[in-house]
């Protein structure tokens, strides 16, 4: 789960992390406001939404008087920003943050991110912040400093140390950065981060190291132990579809092709994926049902994924094991009762009730494609989706 950058500094804020001062406001008149509240001459007026690159793509404006706030504040609301996070549709802007202005010494990067390769928590750091670090790390890697965190051991002092010197910091600053990673370590633990990201992070001339920008990412799985972000949530930030689909247990992230899938279990999702491409096609969307889900919930995935109107075939690809193909034959046949499902439907079944789930659907009356294994299934829904086009 993602959230916007004033929802992140608040979170933050809890965790000793300085951030600049600042307010929210859903309207041009309500900028000002909160400009005058903070007081001083400087202001940024900032749109929030669920994606980088808004400075570039004019939704971060830099006041240096009231009527300027105003200004910035009539042009940003309600725009759609295009950035290279936003895809071609972009993202209208609803929500505003205005924040104090302050002098910028240098602009840094740092970020947190679990390192699956090492199973280690990682830190990175550069002293090339305020910029696309996906272009440091192509062009100029030896910029990115890494300090990997075993967490089972947990954060130690040398980690902030070789950070803060490996980004060129000295005298003070040293031991002030010391703390804001050790603060941001304990934020990533503690609220089950998937990555904690701040760019830039900044030093001003007034001697200080605080986060200019914030971006928090959250694991799903872990958001039943904090209600307080969960409460964070944007549906508006959200696909209508994706937000259907949690409802009901349902991971699903809708693709460009026209292959609907629908298969229990993250990783046989991604090897379904990459066979059907194998096979020349295209997939339409990743569908996850999980382990546990019930033929209502089985019934909406197809619903979710007949939506897309780009879909010319689906192929249901599941091996039981918590999840029983008798369940799965149940929300199929649901399916195409109530639905009318008109493309033609490949299905793949293997594990626990599969002899029974096999019957099912082919005593039900309905046109279904019934595949041998995976790569037979993949082939079979490859040439039916042919044949639509």
């Amino acid at each position: 789960m993602n959230i916007h950058e004033f929802q992140a500094k608040e979170l933050m804020r809890k965790f000793g992390i300085t951030t600049l001062n600042g307010g929210v406001t859903t309207t041009v008149n309500g900028a000002v406001e909160v400009a005058k509240k903070l007081g001083g001459k400087v202001w940024v007026v900032k749109a929030q939404i669920h994606a980088g690159g808004r400075g570039k793509a004019g939704g971060v404006k830099l006041a240096k008087s009231l009527d300027e706030v105003l200004e910035h504040a009539k042009n940003i609301l309600g725009k759609t920003l295009i950035t290279h996070q936003t895809g071609p549709e972009g993202k209208e802007v609803k929500t505003l943050l205005i924040e104090e202005g302050c002098g910028i010494e240098h602009e840094y990067y740092v970020g947190l991110v679990m390192d699956r390769s090492k199973g280690k928590i990682t830190f990175m750091a550069s002293a090339e912040g305020g910029v696309e670090i996906e272009k440091v790390a192509a062009a100029t890697p030896e910029k990115i400093i890494k300090v990997s965190i075993d967490p089972a051991v947990g954060y130690s002092p040398y980690v902030g140390r070789k950070l803060a010197f490996g980004i060129g910091l000295k005298g003070d600053l040293v031991k002030k950065a010391e703390k804001f990673f050790e603060n941001l370590y304990k934020l990533y633990i503690a609220c089950d981060c998937t990555i904690a990201e701040i760019n830039p992070l900044v030093t001003t001339t007034d001697g200080n190291v605080l986060a200019l920008d914030a971006k928090l990412n959250f694991d799903d799985n872990a958001l039943f132990k904090h209600p307080e972000i969960e409460a964070y949530r944007d549906s508006n930030e959200e696909s209508k579809l994706e937000m259907e689909a949690h409802e009901f247990g349902l991971s699903y992230i809708a693709l460009d092709g026209n292959i609907g899938c629908l298969v229990n279990g993250a990783g046989l999702a991604m090897a379904t994926m990459d066979i059907i491409k194998l096979h020349g096609g295209t997939p339409a969307n990743f569908l996850d049902v999980g382990g546990g889900a019930t033929k209502e919930a089985v019934e909406k995935a197809f619903s979710i994924i007949l939506t897309d109107p780009k879909v010319k075939a689906i192929l249901v690809n599941i091996f039981g094991g918590i999840m029983k193909c008798d369940v799965i034959a149940d929300g199929i046949i649901a399916a195409a009762k109530s639905l009318g499902v008109k493309v033609p439907l490949v299905v793949r079944l293997e594990g626990t009730n599969v002899a029974l789930g096999k019957k099912m659907l082919k005593d039900s009356g309905y046109e279904i494609i019934a595949a041998n294994d995976l790569g037979d299934a993949a082939k079979k829904v490859v040439e039916a989706a042919k044949s639509k086009i």
